[in-house]
């Protein structure tokens, strides 16, 4: 029994009688046994959730600054890191609800990691997906 433990105790905080009611609580089924329940099924958590509003914000992670990808911008393009299990059809409806804009095509590119040497010692630097956006004609995305 640790030092708060027996503190809790010699307070009276932790009682006996609130020991077994946590137990208790405990052990109640939180489903009927039999199987046909009226609470409603739970949905598999994913990245991709409209309700809580931040749709974008769940697929893209930033925007990708390069001197390419400034020189990209002059042709409506836009590159953006991604997270590594989205696809086209995700990125699209991301950017154009964050940003407002209408994306007419969508290019994915998966880049490797790449081993580097520090003072002497090999690591990895991670390898990461980007997606080059292009957009509708006369739109165009404000930093």
């Amino acid at each position: 029994m640790s030092i708060t433990n027996r503190l809790k105790n010699i307070a009276g905080k932790d009682t006996d009688d609130t020991k077994e009611k946590k137990q208790k609580e405990k052990k109640q089924p939180t489903a009927s046994v039999t199987g046909s329940s009226d609470e409603p099924k739970k949905e598999k958590p994913t990245a991709w959730k409209e309700e809580s509003g931040s749709i974008g914000l769940a697929v893209i992670k930033s925007p990708h600054f390069t001197e390419k990808g400034s020189l990209l911008m002059a042709d409506r393009q836009y590159v953006f890191k991604v997270l590594p299990n989205t696809n086209k059809i995700e990125i699209k409806s991301a950017v154009e609800k964050v940003y407002g804009v209408t994306v007419t095509d969508v290019n994915i590119v998966n880049v490797p990691s790449k081993t580097r040497m520090v003072r002497g010692r090999y690591g990895e630097k991670g390898g990461y997906k980007k997606a080059i956006v292009t957009l509708k004609e006369g739109d165009k995305i404000e930093w």
